[in-house]
């Protein structure tokens, strides 16, 4: 586990990002990986919905390490889990159900109950998971000031990520940046950063502002429900569904 750990530690590379397209199930893990990719991330609101829950820690939290676990039970590489805000565990409790079931790394956001925690308080949460697991997961620190839409999001973010670094963080996700705010975040916080693929922005645009890690949340989920729909649709109209 350590050694996974590890692995996934050194992918965080800034100007090279590690690409992340999230998973929600072990057949998504599956087909991921064989693509050839050297991690995996699942994204809680493609796991909550997968389960019929909504996402925002809508999902029981025995549900949601249930399916990592599958996830990472399919996988041969390193898997980081969206753990959301921790679903109300102490952090050696949350960090011993993320190892138990062979998490590599973890999502934690500041977000509880739909209001933004106090970046303090933030910060010692983390510290607390920095402590219990030691150097055998990855912490990802995401930031919600952009989603929170605070007065000065870009600020707020590098105050916030500077804390959480500073807490053990080994990367900072300030979660919907837009592509202009990006190089200032990476000039202002002192670690990697993990960015958004998010449409009018490329890879090559983030590699070149310095971001360390891209992740594309829920988005290859909805793009894979597209195609069921559209499959569907053909079947129901009498329409070959092959193409």
């Amino acid at each position: 586990m350590t050694d996974r750990a590890a692995v996934l530690r050194d992918l965080h590379r800034p100007g090279d990002p590690l690409l992340l397209p999230n998973v929600w199930d072990a057949g998504s893990a599956k087909t991921v990986q064989e693509a050839g990719f050297p991690a995996l991330a699942t994204a809680s609101a493609a796991v909550s919905a997968m389960l019929g829950h909504p996402d925002h820690e809508g999902a029981p939290a025995e549900e949601m390490f249930a399916a990592a676990g599958r996830v990472i039970g399919a996988a041969t590489v390193p898997v980081t889990v969206d753990a959301e805000a921790g679903y109300g565990l102490q952090p050696a409790e949350l960090v011993e159900r993320l190892l138990a079931i062979g998490a590599a790394g973890c999502n934690l956001e500041d977000t509880y109950a739909g209001e933004l925690a106090e970046p303090e308080t933030q910060a010692e949460f983390l510290a607390a998971v920095r402590d219990a697991a030691g150097d055998r997961l990855v912490i990802n620190a995401r930031v919600d000031t952009f989603v929170a839409k605070v007065p000065d999001p870009v600020d707020a973010a590098i105050a916030r990520g500077r804390l959480y670094f500073e807490a053990g963080a080994d990367c900072v996700y300030p979660i919907a940046a837009p592509l202009d705010a990006v190089p200032a975040l990476v000039k202002g916080l002192p670690g990697p950063i993990n960015a958004n693929n998010m449409p009018g922005s490329s890879l090559a645009d983030l590699a070149s502002a310095g971001v360390a890690r891209v992740s594309y949340g829920p988005m290859p989920y909805l793009r894979a429900l597209d195609a069921l729909k559209e499959f569907a649709t053909r079947v129901k109209s009498g329409e070959n569904p092959y193409g």
